[in-house]
Formats: C-alpha cells, sequence, structure tokens
C-alpha cells in the first residue's frame, strides 16, 4: 500500500523540493559558537540572512537555541507551525524559506514527513524559540542530494517555532445514526486503531457524501485552516484500502488550501475538530478519468476521516 499524500496535496518547497533563492546575503564568514552568523534580522519573526559557514562543517548535528520561548517543549507526535530558511554551509544564497511566502509551514514532529535533521533538532524546544540547526548530510540529503542542494551538503536552517498542538490518539464525540443502508458504515471505537468500513454492494452515490460518525464540539474547519488527520482511504468498487496513516503510525497534516483533492477539501470544510467523518467522493470531485497508483481510472473514494487538531 502506497503512501498518496503527494497525490492530495501541492507538495511545498520545504525539504521536498528545493528552490533556487535569489536572497543575497553577507559573503563574510562569520561564525559564532561554530555556527554561521545572522548578520540581519536576528529576532524572531524577522526574516534572518546568514553568513557563509567557516571551515570544515561539523560532521554530527548541531542545535542552538538563539532565543527562548516560553511556550511548551515539543514532542514527537505535536503539531507544529514554524517559519524557516536554510542554506548550503558553504554559501551565501538560502535555497528556501517561508518567510517570503508569509506562509508558516505545517508538519507533525517525528513523523518522517521532513528530514531527520529537523526531526531530532527541534524535539525538546520551545514553541516561541527562534533555532539554529546544522545538519550534516547523513540527516539531511546524504549522497543524492535535492534540487538545488548539492549531494553530501551540509545544511543550516533557521527555524522559528510559531505554535504547537498535541495530537490526541483518535477522534470523540457523540454517535451519529448511520441509517442509510446505500451508504458504508464506519466503526465507532475510539482506540487509536484504524475504524472499521464496510462498503455495500449497491452503486455508489453520484454526489459527494461527507457525513458525521462521531460529531464533537470542536471548533468548525476553515477552508484556510490546516488539519491533522488519520484516515483510511478505501475503492467503492472492491473496498480494496489504497493509503491508511494508520499502517505507518504516523498522522498526516493537510493545509486545505493546497489540497488538490477536491473531494477530499470539499468534504472537510465546515466539520468540527475531533470528529470522525465518512467521505465519499465521486470520480468527478476524486482522480476523475486518470489511474493513480492502485487507484484505476472513474473511481469512487471512500475515506474515514478522523479530524484530530488543526493549525
Amino acid at each position: 500500500m502506497r503512501r498518496l499524500a503527494g497525490l492530495l496535496v501541492v507538495p511545498l518547497l520545504l525539504l521536498s523540493t528545493a528552490a533556487c533563492g535569489d536572497d543575497k546575503a553577507s559573503d563574510s564568514a562569520s561564525t559564532e559558537k561554530g555556527f554561521p552568523a545572522i548578520t540581519v534580522g536576528a529576532k524572531f519573526g524577522e526574516k534572518p540572512t546568514l553568513a557563509k559557514g567557516e571551515g570544515d562543517p561539523p560532521k554530527e548535528l548541531k542545535t542552538d537555541v538563539i532565543s527562548e520561548g516560553d511556550g511548551a517543549k515539543l514532542k514527537n507526535g505535536d503539531a507544529i507551525q514554524v517559519n524557516y530558511l536554510g542554506q548550503a554551509w558553504d554559501s551565501t544564497k538560502p535555497f528556501d524559506n517561508s518567510f517570503d511566502r508569509k506562509q508558516p509551514f505545517d508538519l507533525t514532529l517525528g513523523a518522517g514527513m521532513v528530514i531527520q535533521g529537523w526531526d531530532k533538532g527541534l524535539v525538546g524546544k520551545k514553541v516561541g524559540s527562534r533555532v539554529e540547526l546544522v545538519i550534516p548530510p547523513d540527516l539531511g540529503y546524504g549522497e543524492q542530494g535535492q534540487g538545488d542542494i548539492k549531494p553530501n551538503a551540509t545544511l543550516v536552517f533557521v527555524v522559528d517555532i510559531v505554535k504547537a498542538t498535541q495530537i490526541p490518539a483518535s477522534a470523540e464525540g457523540s454517535e451519529v445514526a448511520q441509517d442509510n443502508i446505500d451508504l458504508p458504515k464506519v466503526g465507532t471505537k475510539t482506540d487509536g486503531k484504524a475504524p472499521t468500513v464496510t462498503i455495500p454492494k449497491s452503486d455508489p452515490p453520484k454526489k459527494l457524501v461527507s457525513n458525521y460518525i462521531l460529531e464533537s464540539k470542536g471548533e468548525v474547519i476553515k477552508e484556510t485552516d490546516s488539519v491533522v488527520v488519520n484516515y483510511v482511504g478505501l475503492l467503492w468498487k472492491d473496498s480494496k484500502a489504497f493509503d491508511s496513516t494508520y499502517q505507518t503510525g504516523k498522522t498526516q497534516t493537510f493545509p486545505l488550501a493546497q489540497v488538490t483533492l477536491k473531494g477530499l477539501k470539499n468534504g472537510l470544510v465546515g466539520k468540527k475538530v475531533g470528529s470522525r467523518v465518512l467521505l465519499v467522493i465521486p470520480p468527478d470531485q476524486a482522480f476523475g478519468n486518470e489511474a493513480q497508483q492502485s487507484i484505476p481510472a472513474k473511481s469512487t473514494l471512500v475515506f474515514a476521516v478522523d479530524l484530530l487538531a488543526k493549525m
């Protein structure tokens, strides 16, 4: 079973496809405590300018708390929101940053959504902190490199930790009657395991279905939110699962504004955080006439989604 997250959401530049930046940095090789110095924009929230690293880069992960916030310490499994700037140790030009986009980046810490240097380097740091990371190749992109990042590059990041949310194991809420015999039935256990989904033998609906299975009293989700979810996705035709976060034990964060699967976005907007939702997505709001990995063309998709948190 292959993960389809890359087909559901437009990939961000961060740590997936490095962007060629046109930012100008100081060419002086100043360092502080073995870290490339921030020559401009040192305060939390300001876009930093990084100097070039001096000499040989460290062979192990190095972290420096430039300014410590007063929020909670980050733990694996937290959904976090950060701003960042990244450049290579031997460069004066950033390869990517979120400050110019004015859009923080959302991830689940420790879930393997980013390079290992981030997952390891940010654990234990406090919300509201500015942290500098120096990441060796084996915790970055290694021998293969990535985009404009050269093979065996040591990476330097300045990261502002904007927000963190603890993620519950399961949706919680009042059970909603599942009366329609022509729709899938979704299990209501809240043990953190994948809910059962039983798809009927009848023809699928022609229009999008978005129904509560467990309805919480949480905030209503807006199109501008990022949501942290667990889900299982199945084909209506043969009830075969094509994707599941439960199989990997790692939640997925969806910035809804970037979700490309129309039925997924439309089905989640307006629902309440903390709920479990059944989505039945017809082909015209799914992948249409295009086959995707194990999903045949013109497939109706079924999702059971736990809306665990929003950012």
